[in-house]
């Protein structure tokens, strides 16, 4: 199972998001588990997720976020601003999935 987190400034813009990505990765039969944080709260889940996706609203902290995921081999990186606009789930979720695999 791999465990995505997203973050941005409360955590509740990504909550939509979260929502369409579970119902792509249910559709696709792919496990799993993902989760909207306020991004004030990256450092208290670093060690329960696989991936870290930052809200473009908050991609001015990406080398904050690199600083508390790379030590311990999480990849982070901002959401694409056209897919996180769109709402595009399954885009996101494709993304997420990759950075995993690298």
């Amino acid at each position: 199972m791999v465990k995505i987190g997203l973050f941005c400034a409360a955590g509740m813009s990504t909550s939509m998001l979260v929502t369409k990505m579970k119902n792509e990765a249910k559709a696709k039969g792919i496990d799993v588990e993902i989760n909207a944080y306020p991004e004030s709260e990256l450092e208290k889940v670093i060690d329960n997720i696989d991936v870290a996706l930052l809200g473009p609203q908050v991609k001015f902290l990406l080398t904050k976020a690199k600083a508390v995921c790379e030590p311990k081999n999480i990849p982070v990186e901002v959401i694409n601003t056209m897919d996180y606009g769109m709402m595009n789930g399954a885009k996101v979720l494709e993304s997420a999935l990759n950075l995993v695999k690298k």
